[in-house]
C-alpha cells in the first residue's frame, strides 16, 4: 500500500543505508505487536506551491495514531524523514495535535519520534504556525500528561 512506502523505496533505501530505521519501523519496534491504530493514514498536504501539488504522499511525512507498550496504551507520533525530510506542513501538524489532543482527554503518555528537517518553507506561515499549535498542546499537557520525545535524527 502506497501510505505505508513512505518516500518510496529510494529514500527508504538511503535511510536503512544510514543505519536508521523509519519511521514506520520505530513504531513497530517500540509498540507491542500488532497493537497499533493509525490516524489520519492517507492524509496528504493542502500546498499547491513550487510544485508540491506532483508530490503527495499519503501520511504527509508524519505516522501517527495509539497503541500499547507493556500493555499500557500510549500515543504516538513518528516524524518520517523519507517524506520531505519529515518537515512540518500544515497537515503534518494537524495530525501530531490530535494524538496530543486525545493523549490529554484519556489521560495517556504521548511519544514522539521526532526526525524532521524542520519546518516546510514551501508553505511558508502556515507550517511555522504549526509549530505554535503544537507547543501551546506542549504546554496544556505539562503537568497532565507524561510527554515523552525521541529524537531520532536531525531535528530542525
Amino acid at each position: 500500500m502506497k501510505a505505508e512506502a513512505g518516500g518510496g523505496a529510494v529514500r527508504v533505501e538511503k535511510q536503512h543505508a544510514a543505519n536508521k530505521l523509519t519511521a514506520r519501523e520505530r513504531i513497530e519496534f517500540l509498540l507491542d505487536e500488532n497493537s497499533f491504530e493509525e490516524f489520519d493514514k492517507l492524509v496528504v498536504h493542502r500546498s499547491h506551491d513550487f510544485g508540491l501539488e506532483q508530490q503527495l504522499y499519503p501520511g504527509d511525512g508524519v505516522i501517527t495514531g495509539y497503541g500499547l507498550i507493556d500493555g499500557r496504551r500510549v500515543v504516538v507520533f513518528a516524524q518520517d524523514f523519507t517524506v520531505f525530510g519529515g518537515s512540518l506542513s500544515e497537515t503534518h501538524a494537524e495530525k501530531i495535535c490530535k494524538v496530543l489532543d486525545l493523549a490529554m482527554k484519556v489521560g495517556v503518555p504521548v511519544i514522539g519520534l521526532n526526525d524532521s528537517g524542520g519546518a516546510r518553507i514551501q508553505e511558508g506561515v502556515v507550517s511555522l504556525g504549526g509549530y505554535a499549535d503544537i507547543f501551546l498542546r506542549n504546554t496544556l499537557a505539562s503537568g497532565v500528561v507524561p510527554q515523552i520525545s525521541c529524537i531520532m535524527g536531525p531535528c530542525a
